[in-house]
């Protein structure tokens, strides 16, 4: 009997001991529980986090994307601001050439409007001398008209006479 004894005793031995194993698996299996709950609070607080990130970055690149196009618009109107600018200068230039060709031909102009002046003094001049020669001429054609019937009454005198005396 002393070794039943023995055998219970080392039984209850082993029992307290596997109890003790056991509370302690329990306990370990609680700690597991926890950290395995914990960790599963933490995956879905992650989950929750990488949803609000990868919004977050579905904005940024929807942000990133209008940003683009609005330097593309802005790169767009920038060329077309400087083809203005360019066009404005070459405007600018062809008034400033536009504008010293008018120069040149106003002053040309004056310089024909004075020649002209001078030569219609010079015609004016040329009339009246014209009226003056014409004036000249009707005196001397009348005077030479004059002179021809006086020629002629002296021609009819000295026939007349050359008549008588040959008679």
């Amino acid at each position: 009997m002393d070794k039943i004894k023995e055998r219970f005793t080392i039984l209850g031995q082993k029992i307290e001991a596997a109890e003790q194993r056991a509370e302690v698996a329990e306990a370990e299996n609680k700690k597991l529980n926890q950290s395995l709950l914990e960790r599963d609070q933490e995956i879905a607080s992650l989950q929750h986090k990488l949803s609000l990130a990868e919004s977050d970055l579905e904005k940024s690149e929807n942000q990133i994307k209008e940003l683009k196009s609005s330097s593309e618009e802005g790169e767009s109107h920038k060329t077309t601001g400087e083809n203005l600018a360019r066009k404005v200068q070459l405007l600018e230039e062809e008034l400033d050439k536009a504008e010293k060709d008018l120069k040149e031909t106003t002053e040309k102009l004056r310089q024909v409007d004075v020649k002209a002046e001078h030569f219609e003094r010079q015609v004016q001049v040329a009339q009246q001398e014209r009226d003056d020669w014409e004036r000249k001429h009707g005196e001397a054609v009348e005077k030479y008209q004059q002179s021809k019937r006086e020629l002629d009454e002296v021609v009819a005198q000295m026939e007349s006479l050359v008549s008588r005396v040959v008679v």
